[in-house]
Formats: structure tokens, C-alpha cells, sequence
């Protein structure tokens, strides 16, 4: 009995041999084969950014607070009541004086940007006396703050639903 139990395990295993005796080249380059084919179809249908607005603010004076990106679709409340009037708002926090929002989900409208640089999370653009800003502020379409903010006419920008790329610097 111990003899025919013999002669199937010898039989088996030499069945198997001569696969485990691959090249280690030859295993290698399988390796990769099935790796690059794995992949394949997240190579082939990778697509681009979602659509959207995506804003870059870059050169913040400084990493302390937030910033605050309001997205406006009218006039009202622009751009000084940003939490009441907005239509969408993003608090994002500043890494190495640079942040990033993105809008994404939006109809194809006329749209302007109000971003403040809310240094001490207070959720308001912070004045002097006057009412001159203390924190940093900027708006879209290279709108500029005079003696007062620029309407949503000068920072309104066309959106048509695709991708729209801003870069936005603040003003301290």
C-alpha cells in the first residue's frame, strides 16, 4: 500500500516540476505582463478633472486661519455678506501659503468669486477703524477694490459647465 502511495506522489510531483523551473526572467516579464494588463483599464478610461470651477490661490501671506471662497450667482449680498448670500461657500485650510477650491456641480451660469483670508476664523473679512481690510482679499476676473468693494458686474466671469481653471492672488 505504502508503495503505490509512493508512486503517485512521485508522479505528481513530477507533473509540477518543470513549472516551478521557470527562468526567474521569464517569471519576472509574466509579472509585469499581468501588472500593465491589470492596470489597463484604468489607464484607458481615466478621464480628466471633474467639471467644475477650480480656483488656486497662491502666495497667501500666511498659513494662519482659513480661506473662504464664496461663489455667487447675482449681485445680492456681494461680496461682503458671503455667508448669507453666497451660493456656495468653502472654508479651506492653507497649506504652505497656498489653497485650492473647487466648485463642482454647476450650472452653466454667470458667476463672480469673493475669497478673504479669514486669519482668525472670525467668518467675516475683518476692517480697521475706516474700513480698510485687515485681512487678505481677492475676487475674480482681476476685479479690484478701490474705495470700495468691486460690484458683481467688474468680478463676474461667463461659465459655460465645463472646466474653468482661476488663479485669484489676494490683496493684504
Amino acid at each position: 500500500m505504502s508503495d503505490s502511495i509512493n508512486k503517485k506522489s512521485v508522479v505528481g510531483s513530477s507533473v509540477f516540476y518543470p513549472v516551478t523551473r521557470l527562468n526567474m526572467g521569464l517569471r519576472y516579464v509574466a509579472l509585469w505582463a499581468v501588472m500593465m494588463l491589470a492596470n489597463f483599464p484604468v489607464i484607458v478610461f481615466a478621464q480628466g478633472e471633474c467639471p467644475g470651477i477650480h480656483v488656486n490661490i497662491p502666495n497667501i501671506s500666511n498659513s494662519d486661519g482659513a480661506i473662504a471662497c464664496a461663489l455667487f450667482e447675482s449681485s445680492e449680498g456681494f461680496p461682503t455678506e458671503f455667508l448669507h448670500s453666497a451660493t456656495n461657500i468653502m472654508f479651506i485650510k492653507i497649506q504652505d501659503t497656498q489653497a485650492r477650491c473647487y466648485f463642482l456641480d454647476i450650472p452653466p451660469g454667470t458667476y463672480a468669486l469673493a475669497i478673504i483670508h479669514d486669519e482668525n476664523m472670525d467668518g467675516k473679512l475683518n476692517t480697521n477703524f475706516i474700513g480698510v481690510p485687515t485681512e487678505g482679499y481677492g475676487f475674480s476676473s482681476g476685479a479690484k477694490a478701490s474705495m470700495s468693494a468691486p460690484s458683481f458686474e467688474d468680478a463676474s466671469f461667463s461659465y459655460d459647465g465645463g472646466n474653468v481653471g482661476l488663479s485669484i492672488r489676494l490683496s493684504y
